[in-house]
């Protein structure tokens, strides 16, 4: 048992904990979690928790289920409000293995740390920092369409709010949990919400936003309310992205940062952005990975349409900041594609491996958009060498399962698990026949 096992088992005892959670996700990042008893736990590190891998779809075939959560103590916390018969509850996430003690391949956590070695080795750690948007909407009765819970704008102070305290109960719960956040403020769209997190590894942010979600979605209920990650619920409001801050450190140093350049950004920061260019159209559907993460992209307000980057240009793909420009800390890339209902393990990973191959091959980057790439017409995009993004979850899959790069990203299992789901999802979609249809076509 090693030093970090040992404090676990101390601050459990020490803080009267209960019951504890197992937590870990399925290939979409949904949370699954497993109870079990503290007097288990010394076990639990020592041997692992078998369960049944073939019910996670995805995880392993029937003839390979016997599969082994092994918890990382690293991660363990306490949660703020979760009691079980008046007694406190952690929890920890898991890493996946099997018995002879490999890692699960089809594990998202172990698919994102393969990438993340792979940067240590070329002397690189990758730090990730989300800006995570939400709705809060009421329960809708039966039948009923949602509803935004106020009226508010863009940094309003939101009036008529029925969560008046959300987003200081929700920071407060999430800073409890040690997950460190930035700013808040709502959104532009009425019941819209933003809360930022501070960077740190992209491993830790991805169980970070795991947990963030969590919470959120926990007080919202406590509330009367719910919170949605759905990319665009509202058609004629903003969608719900997760614009996130990259950067790539070489120990204490930023490896993207380079005083003597015009923005500070060296040559490594600028080989990242053109791996992530060059392989934009391969990695969406991992990073808007659902049927309306696609509303989003086409039809949202500052939604990027394009396989581009810019200088301050929010209208981009890939945005590089201004703000700071000699601080060497901060000098950082800004992704604008993923959306908040994305799988942040898999996302991060396939964002890295693309960054990182650019590094390795050299890519050179083109020149930055410098136009509003959102009002330009498609003719108009091609014109100036632009390459449009998937406009929908058929256009992405075509592109993933072209893409010798991500099923070596995600491994061939989890890449064909993926394509077969998410076929399958496009296909639910398109046998439907919508309101619209029937409206402006049943006369015909």
């Amino acid at each position: 048992m090693n030093n970090q096992q040992e404090i676990v088992l101390r601050k459990v005892s020490e803080q009267d904990i209960g019951f504890i959670r197992l937590w870990f996700t399925d290939i979409f990042g949904t949370l699954k979690t497993i109870m079990m008893s503290p007097a288990e736990l010394e076990a639990a590190f020592d041997e692992g928790v078998g369960f049944d891998g073939s019910s996670i779809e995805g995880f392993s075939r029937v003839s390979e289920s016997d599969t082994l959560l092994r918890p990382d103590p690293s991660t363990y916390q306490s949660l703020p409000f979760d009691i079980e018969e008046g007694l406190q509850t952690a929890r920890m996430f898991c890493d996946i293995t099997m018995p002879d003690g490999d890692p699960l391949y089809a594990d998202p956590r172990q698919i994102l740390r393969r990438q993340v070695t792979r940067a240590k080795n070329l002397g690189f750690d990758f730090m990730a920092s989300p800006e995570i948007e939400f709705y809060l909407v009421n329960k809708p009765e039966a039948g009923a369409a949602p509803r935004p819970t106020d009226k508010g704008g863009y940094f309003d102070q939101a009036k008529r709010n029925e969560a008046p305290k959300f987003r200081r109960q929700a920071i407060s719960a999430l800073e409890y949990m040690g997950v460190v956040t930035e700013f808040s403020h709502h959104e532009a769209s009425p019941g819209q919400q933003e809360i930022d997190l501070r960077h740190t590894d992209a491993l830790t942010m991805a169980d970070n936003i795991i947990t963030f979600k969590y919470i959120v979605k926990t007080i919202a209920e406590a509330s009367g309310v719910q919170a949605t990650f759905m990319p665009k619920p509202f058609p004629t409001l903003d969608g719900s992205a997760m614009h996130t801050h990259f950067s790539l450190f070489e120990g204490e140093t930023n490896a993207f940062h380079d005083p003597d350049d015009e923005i500070s950004l060296s040559a490594t920061g600028r080989q990242f952005i053109a791996g992530i260019i060059e392989h934009a159209n391969e990695i969406s559907a991992v990073t808007n990975q659902w049927v309306n993460s696609y509303k989003r992209l086409q039809f949202g307000s500052e939604a990027p349409t394009a396989a581009t980057w810019g200088i301050s240009n929010r209208s981009a793909m890939v945005r590089v900041p201004t703000y700071r420009l000699h601080k060497a800390e901060s000098r950082r890339i800004e992704v604008r594609t993923l959306d908040s209902a994305c799988n942040p393990y898999l996302a991060f990973a396939a964002v890295l491996a693309a960054g990182l191959k650019g590094i390795e091959e050299g890519y050179e980057l083109e020149e930055p958009a410098r136009d509003d790439v959102w009002a330009l017409t498609p003719r108009e995009r091609r014109a100036m060498g632009y390459r449009d993004l998937p406009k929908s979850l058929d256009q992405a899959l075509r592109h993933l399962e072209r893409s010798e790069f991500m099923a070596d990203v995600l491994g061939e299992q989890v890449f064909d698990f993926y394509l077969r789901s998410k076929w399958h999802e496009w296909h639910d979609y398109t046998s439907q026949v919508t309101t619209w249809e029937l409206e402006n076509g049943l006369d015909l």
